[in-house]
């Protein structure tokens, strides 16, 4: 199963970061998944299917927003 997302939207991790954080914003969306951690701003690249077994939810980035 492919789970769908789109660059802005939130994704809570399975696992948290080592900040503490489980939330990771989307910035680019391909064979490789570009995330920014919500918590410290580190900016990593995952490849997608290592992402897809590690996201427990997808939150849309408007439901997030203040």
């Amino acid at each position: 199963m492919i789970i769908r997302f789109q660059v802005g939207d939130i994704l809570e991790l399975k696992k948290p970061h080592p900040c503490g954080e489980r939330r990771m914003r989307v910035m680019r969306s391909g064979s490789e998944v570009r995330l920014i951690c919500l918590g410290c701003g580190r900016d990593m690249t995952l490849d997608r299917v290592r992402l897809e077994r590690a996201i427990r939810r997808v939150l849309a980035g408007e439901e997030t927003a203040p």
